[in-house]
């Protein structure tokens, strides 16, 4: 209804909103869906290529938004700091950091290449950017020779980078500000991911 009304308000066929004041029924949080450490290291080991190996590490290591990193320029790299500087959402800007095995291969990557294309990633036949769809193609891709069975796209490895944060100790703080997610809130749904984790292990074990 609200949808409706706002359509019509915005196309001018009525002058005033009646429904703009209206609350939305809060609706109930899920709870994001990750991958365990075995299952990240079988995706690693279905990479080939150095752009595959390239792109999951970085997806992974960093915890982009699939759409930070389409965006995403060479000249962006601090190689010394092994950091990045992504748009997020609100065209906000934010500091990144990827690991020591994200640095190999992606130096691997970007020295195989014999284009002159400014995008991080860039398609394998007549290279230019890469697009959100392709690099679900490629996860996808990726998964299916892990044969993981589960259906896995992009999003994962950013929940599965968090729940690693967290796993590892690191303060709700600190990956609010890693991820840029502008409300705590967002990001207190992992906390509450580790502690049925903790009840699971619990029950089994005790």
């Amino acid at each position: 209804m609200k949808s409706l009304f706002r359509w019509t308000h915005e196309e001018g066929h009525i002058s005033k909103n009646p429904a703009a004041k209206i609350k939305e029924p809060k609706l109930g949080k899920r709870i994001p869906k990750f991958l365990t450490e075995r299952e990240i290291e079988h995706l690693r080991e279905a990479c080939f290529i150095p752009m595959e190996k390239a792109l999951f590490e970085f997806m992974f290591s960093t915890g982009c938004r699939i759409g930070e990193i389409v965006t995403l320029d060479k000249n962006s790299i601090n190689w010394s700091n092994h950091s990045a500087i992504v748009k997020g959402k609100g065209d906000k800007e934010r500091e990144v950091y990827f690991n020591i095995r994200c640095d190999i291969w992606l130096k691997r990557y970007i020295e195989s290449r014999e284009d002159n294309d400014a995008a991080i990633f860039v398609t394998e036949r007549h290279p230019h950017r890469m697009s959100k769809a392709q690099m679900r193609y490629i996860i996808k891709r990726i998964s299916k020779r892990a044969g993981i069975n589960k259906v896995i796209h992009p999003h994962q490895l950013r929940h599965s980078y968090a729940t690693h944060l967290l796993n590892n100790g690191a303060p709700i703080e600190v990956i609010q500000s890693l991820m840029g997610h502008e409300k705590s809130e967002t990001t207190r749904i992992y906390a509450e991911l580790s502690g049925r984790l903790r009840k699971e292990f619990y029950q089994k074990y005790f």
